[in-house]
């Protein structure tokens, strides 16, 4: 490897780690109360801003007094919960900042979630309190009626009928700094958020996020993007998930910078606001940058002054186009789940990679990739019972130590609301007798420098004629073909035939070429990774953070008369798909083809 590539890796390395290492010396110090230190510094300086609201440093520290006093009159204390439904917006981090200063803990729910979903994430949490953005009053209505506990709801906003809203209360609070005797005796241990997974195979998950990870996070990328007084951020993800709400917002006040929060994300606005705000950083999600990649050209993509993005989930297929055509100097890509223990960054912008964990550094941060049976969806074990490190380039998953040291608190695992979640996340006996590691739940490989590349994600990958299919490589392989907008690719089951074959999911709005996309695929993938059923959509349906949801494409199958899209099949006699109608689904069914 370079001697600059290396000098970029240790750079950004020794950076984040200065940020980080003084956190737990300090175990007293914590995110809320650093942003009055912050307002102290900084004063009249934009922090959060929006095009509806504004706010300075003092006037955000002010804000969160009142929250934090509005807590407390409501009888939040320490470790109680308050779930918060709001949308993106300035005010949004200012609420559960305030309320973690009455030391409450806050659960941010996903905006997208309604009925069953949503009412789960709440009952889940025993919140005291629940305040609802008036817009979003019609998806809580749909989850009320399920709700296993009887918090009291307030609405934020106009609108919000029955409900007692939220602003005046808070606007009667004084906004002065909390006397020291008033505050809660709070530390780097004790909880601060719950922030969900995005369900895309189930019913979410809430993740205990304590003080610690939320100063981990924070500090961690403000060293990690190098973070001034002078950067603005552009953060358009949703503020319940970590990327949009504390790795965006976070890392950028640590340094005096601003934040620009926009409601939703839009590709046809999105560069023209970064001119608009004169923005310097950005965060982005993998898919974002897909669609500003597929979205036409705009003036504003020529005359952005952005000098770094940071984010997760770039696809290989992307990255070059995407950092060529927007000119983006640096691309920082990262690894790492909100509440687990196993994280890198990709210091250096190799194309692909998701971050590099060198030797000389395995021994400080223990991440291992070990075998793993996707057929059982287990870690393959030895004859004595443990598990197997792969080789150089061998997919396996990805797993980090869990070490209860509190002078080692990074490598913790605070798990989730629910007992049973966590258990399914932690494995045992790994390489000796009562280890315990932290289950990514991803596929990784690492090459001979110690660059991690993502595979898939377990329970994607699956197993056809004795070969494992990854689906996020097949995808790649479909969305470099023309006209193809959007893939999702998943295994499905054929009655008489072991593992799954092939299905992909197609977003193509002026047609597909299938004689030509044929032919494509025959060049780019080998026979066994090749989808044998072929489904176009209008769009695929994803997460509030854009992630892909299969489950109900698995369970429909490709079944004609359970489904409404225009389904293909694979037919290998005549090397052509062909039009997927009951007549050839009853042929597939009895075996009259060899798949």
């Amino acid at each position: 490897m370079g001697l600059l590539q290396e000098f970029k890796y240790l750079r950004g390395a020794l950076r984040t780690l200065r940020k980080t290492t003084p956190i737990a010396k300090n175990p007293k110090r914590v995110f809320p109360w650093v942003i009055e230190e912050l307002a102290k510094r900084y004063g009249d300086k934009e922090a959060l801003i929006s095009d509806r609201e504004r706010f300075t440093y003092r006037e955000l520290d002010e804000r969160a007094n009142q929250y934090a006093r509005w807590a407390r009159a409501q009888g939040v204390g320490k470790g109680d919960v308050v779930c918060l439904l709001m949308l993106n917006r300035p005010e949004y981090m200012i609420a559960w900042l305030g309320i973690l200063r009455a030391g409450g803990l806050v659960a941010l729910l996903n905006t997208n979630l309604t009925g069953t979903p949503l009412a789960h994430s709440i009952s889940i949490v025993s919140p005291k309190h629940v305040i609802v953005d008036s817009r979003l009053m019609r998806s809580f209505e749909s989850a009320k009626a399920q709700l296993t506990v009887q918090p009291k709801i307030w609405a934020h906003g106009e609108g919000g009928g029955e409900y007692e809203r939220l602003e005046p209360a808070i606007a009667a609070m004084d906004k002065a700094s909390i006397p020291q005797a008033d505050r809660p005796d709070l530390d780097i241990n004790d909880r601060a958020l719950f922030i969900y997974t995005s369900g895309t195979t189930g019913l979410p998950k809430a993740a205990n996020i304590n003080h610690y990870r939320l100063m981990l996070i924070t500090h961690g990328f403000a060293g990690a993007m190098a973070t001034t007084a002078s950067d603005r951020m552009y953060d358009t993800l949703p503020m319940y998930h970590s990327n949009g709400g504390l790795i965006a917002t976070g890392a950028t006040l640590l340094s005096g910078g601003t934040v620009i929060i926009r409601e939703k994300f839009s590709a046809r606005e999105f560069w023209d606001d970064c001119v608009k705000w004169k923005c310097t950083l950005f965060i982005y999600i993998g898919e974002l940058c897909r669609y500003l990649v597929t979205a036409p050209p705009s003036e504003g993509e020529k005359k952005h002054t952005i000098r770094l993005c940071c984010g997760n989930g770039i696809r290989p297929d992307v990255w070059g186009p995407f950092k060529e055509r927007f000119r983006i100097p640096v691309i920082l890509e990262f690894y790492g789940a909100t509440e687990g223990n196993v994280a890198s960054f990709n210091f250096d912008g190799t194309p692909g990679a998701i971050g590099r964990l060198p030797k000389y550094l395995a021994h400080r941060f223990p991440t291992r990739i070990v075998k793993f049976d996707v057929e059982k969806e287990e870690p393959v074990r030895d004859a004595q019972g443990r598990c197997i490190v792969c080789d150089v380039g061998e997919a396996g998953e990805a797993i980090g130590q869990i070490i209860n040291d509190a002078s080692k608190p990074a490598n913790r695992f605070e798990g989730y609301a629910d007992t049973e979640a966590t258990k399914k996340k932690v494995l045992r006996d790994v390489f000796e007798q009562g280890d315990a590691w932290f289950r990514t739940g991803d596929l990784l490989r690492q090459d001979a420098k110690g660059y991690f590349y993502f595979v898939d994600r377990i329970g994607d990958t699956f197993r056809w004629k004795g070969e494992n299919v990854s689906t996020n490589e097949v995808a790649e392989a479909f969305t470099v073909f023309p006209g193809i907008d959007e893939a999702t690719v998943y295994g499905v089951p054929v009655k008489g035939y072991d593992g799954k074959a092939g299905m992909i999911a197609l977003v193509a709005q002026h047609g597909v070429d299938f004689s030509a996309l044929r032919s494509h695929v025959s060049k780019s993938l080998p026979e066994y990774a090749r989808p044998i059923f072929v489904r176009l959509r209008r769009e695929l349906d994803v997460t509030g953070t854009f992630k892909q949801r299969k489950v109900d494409l698995v369970k429909e199958g490709f079944d004609p008369a359970a489904i409404k899209d225009e389904l293909y099949f694979y037919d290998g006699a005549q090397g052509a798909y062909v039009p997927l109608d009951k007549s050839l689904y009853e042929r597939i069914q009895s075996r009259a083809f060899r798949l």
